[in-house]
């Protein structure tokens, strides 16, 4: 269960923690390549930390 109390990443943010660009992540999430479960809040999106901490966990196991 996710925790509801968890701030939201914006974009830059998440993508300096996945250390990727944010032009890359915005191309991942249109594309849906990764199921980052990006949260729409009016035009901003926003990630959950533990769903990064989830994709960085399965990038790991794939490698």
């Amino acid at each position: 269960m996710t925790n509801n109390t968890e701030p939201l990443l914006d974009r830059k943010t998440a993508a300096k923690y996945l250390n990727v660009s944010p032009g890359t992540l915005a191309v991942w999430d249109c594309t849906k390549r990764y199921d980052l479960k990006p949260i729409k809040v009016g035009r901003a999106v926003r990630y959950r930390r533990s769903d990064l901490d989830k994709f960085i966990e399965q990038s790991l196991q794939q490698s």
